[in-house]
C-alpha cells in the first residue's frame, strides 16, 4: 500500500505533538516540525519506536519570511506527498498590543497568519491536483472574544477561522476538506498551574487534555467537519460571555489588574 504521510507543525510538545501520535496511531507517516532543534529529534524518535511509521522531524523557525515555502520544498525534494496538513504552531502572550515587543508581535502575525495561509497555499494546490487531501488549521475558542490583553492574539485566530471557512468552500469540490478547530483552554504547560489545579480545571469541563483534543479534532477533520468547538462548558459558556458589554468587560480586567494602564 502507498504510504499516507501527514504534516504537523508546532509538534514538539503539547497539541501539536498529541496530534502526531494520534496520526501515528492511525497509520500515518509523519513529518514534524518545530523550533526546538533537540525536542523535535528525540519525538520523532520516540514516535517512531511506539508506533512503527516513518517519521522525519525537521527544525525549522516558521515565524520568519519564506517558512512555508522552504518547509513545501524540503516535502517536494524528498517527494514526501503530504495527505493531511496540521496547521498548529502559534503563540500567546497576555498583554495589551501597544505594550508588547514588536518583535513578539511579528511572531504572532507570521505563526497565526502568515505562515499557516501559505502552507494552505502550497499543499492545498498539491491536494487539488490530486483531488484529495484534508487540512486542520487551529484556531481558538478566542477568536469570538476580541478582550484586553488578548486583543492581537484573538484577531490573528479570527483571521484563521474565517480563512478556513473560504478556503474550505473553494477546494471542497477537488475533494479537499478543511476544518477548524477553535478549543478553549487546553491542559498544556501554557498556564503554569499546579497539577492539582489542572486535574481540577479538567473535571469541571473547563479544561481539556490535549490527547482527547487531538482525537476530537482529528475524527472532526476526516468525518470532514467544517468547524469544531469541543466541550460543553465552551459552548454553553462562550454565547453567554459574548453578550458581555466591551466597556464591562474593560472594567473588570482594569479592576481586577489584569491588564493596567501604561503611566508612561
Amino acid at each position: 500500500m502507498e504510504k499516507k504521510w501527514a504534516l504537523v507543525t508546532g509538534a514538539s510538545s503539547g497539541i501539536g505533538l498529541a496530534y502526531a501520535g494520534e496520526l501515528a496511531s492511525r497509520g500515518y507517516a509523519l513529518v514534524i516540525v518545530s523550533n526546538e532543534e533537540q525536542a523535535i529529534r528525540e519525538k520523532g524518535v520516540s514516535l517512531s519506536e511506539r508506533y512503527g511509521v516513518e517519521v522525519l522531524p525537521l527544525y525549522r523557525n516558521l515565524a520568519i519570511p519564506g517558512a512555508a515555502k522552504e518547509l513545501y520544498d524540503t516535502c517536494q525534494e524528498k517527494n514526501i506527498p503530504v495527505e493531511v496538513l496540521i496547521n498548529n504552531a502559534g503563540m500567546f502572550f497576555f498583554s495589551e498590543t501597544l505594550q508588547a515587543k514588536a518583535d513578539i508581535v511579528g511572531k504572532m502575525l507570521y505563526l497565526h497568519v502568515t505562515t499557516p495561509t501559505q502552507l494552505c497555499y502550497y499543499f492545498g494546490q498539491e491536494m487539488k491536483r490530486r483531488r484529495h487531501g484534508y487540512i486542520l488549521n487551529m484556531s481558538s475558542l478566542s477568536c469570538w472574544l476580541p478582550y484586553p490583553g488578548i486583543a492581537l492574539y484573538a484577531s490573528t485566530k479570527r483571521y484563521l477561522k474565517s480563512f478556513s471557512r473560504g478556503l474550505r468552500s473553494e477546494l471542497l469540490d477537488y475533494g479537499v476538506s478543511v476544518t477548524v478547530l477553535c478549543p478553549g483552554a487546553v491542559a498544556t504547560n501554557l498556564y503554569q498551574l499546579s497539577d492539582d489545579l489542572r486535574t481540577l480545571a479538567i473535571r469541571l469541563g473547563i479544561m481539556t487534555r490535549p490527547e482527547k483534543l487531538a482525537e476530537k479534532g482529528i475524527n472532526a477533520l476526516f468525518r470532514q467537519r467544517a468547524s469544531l468547538l469541543p466541550g460543553l462548558f465552551n459552548k454553553i459558556a462562550t454565547p453567554l460571555v459574548m453578550l458581555l458589554p466591551h466597556g464591562l468587560v474593560r472594567w473588570i480586567m482594569r479592576t481586577a489588574g489584569m491588564v493596567k494602564l501604561d503611566r508612561s
